[in-house]
């Protein structure tokens, strides 16, 4: 499915029917990858899976946004499709572009998961404020180094400092605007219950950061899933599945 929202051709899936679920994939992640998932859990709801713009089949921000910039394309994407969502599912990025909106008022909902949340982004010490200064001045792209050497570093650099914000090279200053913006006041405003699911073994997101939300947080209930990573809603769908449709029940 496709509409026009902010002048931004928008890309979205929805399946199912009852109450709307909003699912807000991570950066550089699109609705494509959650078709099993949005299968699953449409047997229960109506699930609509978002292709934030510049990934999957939206068209790319004009210019540099920031979280602030995608949770108001959330509310505006809500308002054209006039969908009134009774939960959203915000996985890595996503949870950060979630929590910017509920706090900030662009959108409403009864119930928050968090999905590997990332948006803990004030803790930079030694080698991370190195390496954040690098990517923010663009010299990581200039280095003088073999061509796949260079990828490897850059990865390197924006798995240390931005969660899973791995390289959108048409989304350059975008990624710096993100990589700077820290959601945990916003999180500190939640009230509502909320969801927290974090695998043990995640290194873009790890469990600290869920335990820190799970502190802000004051309806929140967090869930570690044993021997798992970064995308745990495609490590483990079934437990993934069982434990958002409990809660949301």
């Amino acid at each position: 499915m496709q509409v026009v929202v902010d002048s931004l051709l928008t890309q979205y899936t929805r399946l199912g029917k009852g109450k709307s679920i909003v699912v807000l994939p991570g950066w550089a992640d699109d609705s494509k990858n959650w078709g099993p998932f949005q299968q699953q859990m449409a047997n229960d709801f109506d699930v609509i899976v978002i292709d934030l713009p510049g990934f999957g089949g939206t068209q790319p921000p004009k210019t540099a946004w920031g979280l602030t910039e995608y949770a108001s394309f959330v509310g505006a994407f809500l308002k054209k499709t006039n969908i009134q969502p009774s939960a959203i599912i915000g996985h890595s990025n996503g949870g950060a572009v979630a929590l910017r909106g509920l706090a900030s008022g662009q959108f409403s909902v009864d119930k928050l998961v968090l999905l590997a949340s990332a948006g803990i982004r004030n803790r930079y010490k030694g080698r991370k404020k190195i390496l954040r200064l690098i990517t923010k001045s663009g010299k990581i792209l200039t280095l003088p180094l073999p061509s796949g050497v260079k990828q490897r570093l850059r990865r390197t650099v924006y798995r240390t400092i931005g969660s899973d914000m791995l390289v959108a090279e048409h989304l350059q200053e975008t990624f710096k605007k993100v990589v700077e913006d820290d959601v945990q006041t916003d999180a500190s405003r939640i009230n509502l219950p909320t969801l927290l699911i974090y695998g043990e073994k995640d290194q873009e997101a790890p469990v600290w950061y869920g335990e820190q939300f799970h502190q802000l947080i004051t309806d929140s209930t967090l869930e570690v899933l044993p021997g798992v990573g970064h995308f745990v809603y495609l490590d483990r769908p079934k437990e993934v599945i069982k434990s958002i449709l409990e809660f949301l029940a």
